[in-house]
């Protein structure tokens, strides 16, 4: 088997399709994840967006338009695109730098909640490196936001490091915490498939407001009265956390690179890590670009930094 190199940038090997329905909208959508070329970084085509053209729309925090429920970017009165947190935190997750990700809707399918469906569409075709060396964000100083009685923070680490703490009075969720060094093997088996969550008393509220119309047990867990009604239960005891943890990988993806930092958080969400992302990208001082060097490896080897060699990569046409 060929040999491949650690840190150099990454694209999918081939076209591949996503369809589900829109978690708000509840309507069908169409997701098609295209390769792209180095340095192209993760972009959005809302095809036929407006008077039939097709809008381009970065995936970087400076185009974020909305983080109360999920996280949106672009213009919400012509061209956005809205709960992209799931697909941004597979990327991330597998150390994907570069794709083209057309929609035919303003809202990314929510599958079964987690990101799981995108590993899956991911892996159909594989990843391929690319000639051009990965580039990282380096946290040189900490920077905090505060919001009510949560917090968040980047601080400086040599690795891909996420502490994230939930504290809900709900019996059912309470306080939980989780840690982890974020690598490829790292996020699939122990990120990717938490699901996102709900209390029954939310939604009633939100679907008069033309939000949830999509929501349904088979795409998030739901909890009324201290238990949760989802009939096959969770699928870790700490699903809650580890789901807002998928929400961060997501959310500081838009960073544009790859994040050599610690992120930590308690009561956290979307707004949060969009805010503590843009303190730190807003200050010149806390943070600096680095090129990691090209090394040849084995494959499926654990390497550096917190990726893994692609042993999988599929020959492109």
């Amino acid at each position: 088997m060929a040999r491949t190199t650690v840190n150099a940038q990454t694209t999918i090997a081939d076209t591949v399709r996503v369809v589900g329905i829109g978690v708000h909208s509840g309507q069908e959508v169409t997701l098609t994840l295209q390769p792209a070329d180095p340095d192209t970084g993760i972009v959005f085509v809302r095809t036929e967006a407006v008077q039939g053209r097709d809008v381009e729309i970065p995936a970087l925090w400076s185009h974020v338009s909305a983080t109360d429920l999920c996280t949106m970017v672009g213009d919400p009165k012509h061209a956005s695109v809205a709960t992209i947190e799931h697909l941004m935190a597979a990327l991330r997750g597998l150390g994907v730098d570069n794709v083209l990700i057309e929609i035919d809707g303003s809202e990314v399918p929510v599958m079964d909640g987690s990101s799981d469906a995108f590993i899956e569409a991911i892996d159909q075709v594989g990843l391929v490196t690319q000639s051009a060396r990965r580039r990282w964000i380096k946290v040189l100083k900490p920077v905090r936001v505060e919001l009510g009685s949560g917090w968040a923070e980047l601080r400086p680490h040599d690795g891909q490091r996420y502490e994230v703490t939930i504290d809900f009075p709900d019996k059912v969720i309470g306080r939980q915490s989780i840690g982890i060094d974020l690598s490829p093997r790292v996020f699939r088996e122990q990120v990717a498939r938490a699901r996102t969550f709900g209390f029954v008393k939310d939604l009633e509220k939100l679907l008069p407001m033309g939000l949830c119309r999509g929501s349904s047990l088979e795409n998030s867990v739901a909890i009324k009265d201290d238990r949760v009604l989802n009939p096959e239960g969770l699928r870790w005891a700490d699903e809650f956390v580890r789901h807002k943890l998928l929400d961060a990988i997501g959310d500081l993806a838009l960073s544009g690179a790859p994040l050599l930092g610690l992120y930590r958080s308690y009561r956290g969400g979307h707004r949060m890590n969009h805010l503590t992302l843009k303190a730190l990208l807003s200050d010149p001082t806390a943070w600096t670009l680095v090129d990691a060097p090209l090394r040849a490896a084995a494959p499926a080897a654990e390497l550096g930094l917190g990726l893994v060699a692609p042993a999988w990569a599929a020959e492109v046409a």
